[in-house]
């Protein structure tokens, strides 16, 4: 089981926009190899961050209206959300210290 909530169009702006700690999203879809090799890196900072970090997943298949309006051209795509505003963006596969190396400055 998942520790990252899914989230869609219509929870987006409560669970990310409206979020008091940041929170990554990650944008995926299921025929997408390159998410699921990241799924359980992503499931681990989820887990290893919680209270500090919400993770949460939208799929893009499912959800367009998002991916759209964040300009989400490629998946998976990693984006930062800090007091509703994008302040990092990962596109493509990534090792979890690559990952935290982008997070981790921004959860202080």
């Amino acid at each position: 089981m998942s520790n990252a909530v899914a989230v869609t169009d219509a929870t987006f702006e409560a669970e990310v926009l409206n979020s008091p700690t940041p929170v990554l999203v990650d944008f995926w879809a299921a025929w997408c190899g390159p998410c699921r090799a990241i799924a359980p890196a992503v499931d681990e900072i989820a887990k290893e961050y919680l209270g500090k970090l919400k993770v949460v997943k939208l799929d893009v298949d499912q959800y367009g209206e998002v991916s759209g309006r964040y300009n989400v051209l490629g998946i998976p795509t990693l984006l930062l959300f800090k007091g509703g505003q994008v302040v990092e963006k990962m596109v493509g596969a990534r090792p979890k210290a690559a990952m935290l190396a982008s997070i981790t400055p921004h959860l202080a």
